[in-house]
């Protein structure tokens, strides 16, 4: 799968002081987790931004103190004021760790509710699974061929091998529903078969009363 490089510096102080002349120097404080030790680092804030800014699911190489750490995003932190990125922690993977990851969905085949009129509506773009590092992918893809109108696609139907998922099973993740155009012709279909039925039956009620009108008087 994908995967981006990022060279930083180790940090030699900690604490919301260095932080703050960290940013000031353009840098980002960050950290990594899960391996034998933690590593406190920094590196430019346009080192994170192929990794931050996007909605693919990327691995982390980051070359810091003369060693590459294979990670992956764990979480992040935005300044409240000016937004700015201020600090991120990352997951170092070790291989036979298993790891809790959020990996994008991907949605495909045709839907038989959208061929059908409907819309579709996706509930979820991502799910949380836990997996080992070797298993990890990009995305999931979830198949939507049979999906039918007014149905749903849930977090149970979705089955991947060493992947366990860790969302509520019964969260909708796509749905169609009708559109409007199609309730309307939905609702004006039974009154225009109702309109058509009534033309035979008025047509046959009306020719005894057409043939009594044409014969002719009895004589007295």
């Amino acid at each position: 799968m994908k995967s981006i490089t990022i060279e930083g510096q180790l940090r030699t102080g900690t604490g919301k002081k260095a932080a703050r002349q960290l940013r000031s120097q353009g840098q980002v404080p960050s950290v990594i987790y899960g391996g034998t030790q933690e590593i406190n680092f920094s590196a430019p804030v346009l080192a994170f931004k192929s990794l931050v800014y996007t909605a693919e699911f990327l691995l982390a190489d980051i070359k810091v103190g003369g060693k590459t750490y294979q990670c992956i995003l764990k979480d992040l932190q935005f300044d409240t004021v000016t937004d700015q990125l201020a600090h991120i922690d990352f997951l170092e993977l070790v291989q036979d760790k298993p790891v809790i990851a959020t990996i994008p969905l991907k949605f495909t085949g045709s839907s038989a509710g959208v061929k059908a009129g409907g819309k579709l509506i996706t509930k979820i773009k991502s799910l949380k699974v836990k997996t080992l590092p070797r298993f990890l992918k990009e995305n999931i893809e979830v198949d939507l061929t049979t999906l039918e109108l007014n149905g749903n696609v849930r977090v149970e139907d979705v089955k991947i091998e060493h992947y366990e998922i860790l969302n509520s099973p019964r969260i909708p993740i796509a749905s169609v529903v009708m559109t409007r155009q199609l309730k309307q012709e939905e609702a004006t279909a039974p009154a225009a078969g109702a309109k058509a039925a009534a033309k035979p039956a008025a047509a046959a009620a009306a020719k005894p009363a057409a043939a009594a009108a044409a014969k002719p008087a009895a004589k007295k």
